[in-house]
């Protein structure tokens, strides 16, 4: 999956609204100054989706240009091909130690790591030591999917921002105390760059083609993978589909990013209600029309969806969870847990 040596040119005139030779050769003396490369880490377990969506968008920057404006290897811990999630193994081109040590050394050099479930099991003092030394070399940092984790555990966040994958997000929030989690598709702080992973990894890659080549590559990019937009890195990945367009849909994701904010110390409706400038009937109404729910039971959802992650995900005694999630008891977290999930907090802890 490197990137060709020789990529195909298309006619960027024809596909690219306002394109032709001056862009063509502003971009092609662009990457004569210098191609930006990725080391792409892949980890065990890796999501195949997460690094298409990264690749696919610079492989096309690379042909709609008919220069190579991105570089990319793919490389491992050991040098040795990697299974991903789906069990399909790719191989790789040498070790991410090997690749640490050359990159302060290249023009245009970036690492970016590719992790999936179990990404606390790819934690290690060998690793730790890449990760700082590339930091100390002040080059930029991407880490997709899950591995924020990699990120936090190497002491690299400090105060920046950052997202992660919904799904290991409670589990992060609760292990690294400090940080400043967005839910968010994907956030720039610096050198560190955090994406959610999956397809926000294309909109990611997106934004890097947007950022380096301006904006009718990346609309170009986009209408030859038949996309019809990309998305902005704040929006939000709890976004519940069918709402992230529209007035009416934007005042609803509000006051679920409100109910997000305040899983420990819930808020009243009548709260909420202050803070969005809605009446309690008209928020009733907005999540029985969109949602088919009420707001509390929608506000219990999102509490016991937190409470099962760090079940799963952490080894905090369940009685912390519970306050954690905003339960003043663990009998009545208990209940809420088996009648929400059908089973109790204690069977899924020990499965």
């Amino acid at each position: 999956m490197n990137a060709p040596s020789k990529p195909t040119v298309f006619d960027v005139g024809a596909r690219w609204p306002g394109g032709g030779l001056v862009q063509r050769q502003a971009l092609r003396h662009q990457a004569a100054q210098a191609s930006a490369g990725f080391s792409i880490l892949l980890l065990q377990g890796f999501s195949q989706l997460c690094l298409s969506s990264l690749v696919e968008p610079l492989r096309l920057a690379n042909a709609l240009s008919g220069t190579e404006l991105f570089r990319w290897k793919l490389v491992s811990l050991d040098g040795r091909s990697v299974a991903s999630a789906s069990g399909i193994s790719v191989e790789v081109s040498g070790s991410f130690a090997e690749a640490a040590k050359a990159l302060p050394f290249e023009s245009q050099a970036a690492v970016a790591i590719c992790a999936g479930e179990g990404v606390e099991r790819h934690g290690s003092q060998d690793l730790r030591a890449c990760l700082r030394r590339i930091a100390r070399a002040q080059l930029p940092v991407y880490a997709l999917g899950t591995a924020t984790w990699l990120l936090a555990d190497a002491g690299l966040l400090g105060d920046a921002r950052c997202t992660i994958h919904w799904g290991k997000m409670a589990a992060l929030s609760e292990t690294f105390y400090d940080l400043a989690i967005d839910d968010a598709l994907f956030v720039r702080d610096g050198q560190i760059i955090t994406c959610a992973g999956e397809l926000a990894a294309f909109d990611l890659a997106i934004d890097i083609v947007q950022e380096r080549c301006g904006t009718e590559l990346a609309r170009s990019i986009c209408q030859h993978v038949t996309a019809d937009r990309w998305r902005d890195g704040a929006s939000c990945q709890s976004v519940p589909p069918g709402l992230r367009y529209g007035s009416t849909g934007k005042k609803l994701l509000r006051i679920i990013q409100l109910m997000e904010k305040h899983i420990e110390e819930p808020l009243s409706l009548e709260e909420i209600s202050v803070q969005v400038s809605l009446s309690r009937r008209q928020i009733e109404r907005l999540f029985e029309r969109h949602l088919a729910t009420t707001p509390w039971q929608h506000y219990l959802g999102l509490r016991l969806a937190k409470a099962r992650q760090l079940i799963e995900l952490t080894a905090m005694p369940i009685m912390d969870i519970a306050v954690a999630c905003g339960f003043v008891s663990s009998s009545h977290f208990s209940k809420s847990f088996r009648d929400h999930f059908k089973v109790l907090p204690s069977k899924v802890r020990a499965a």
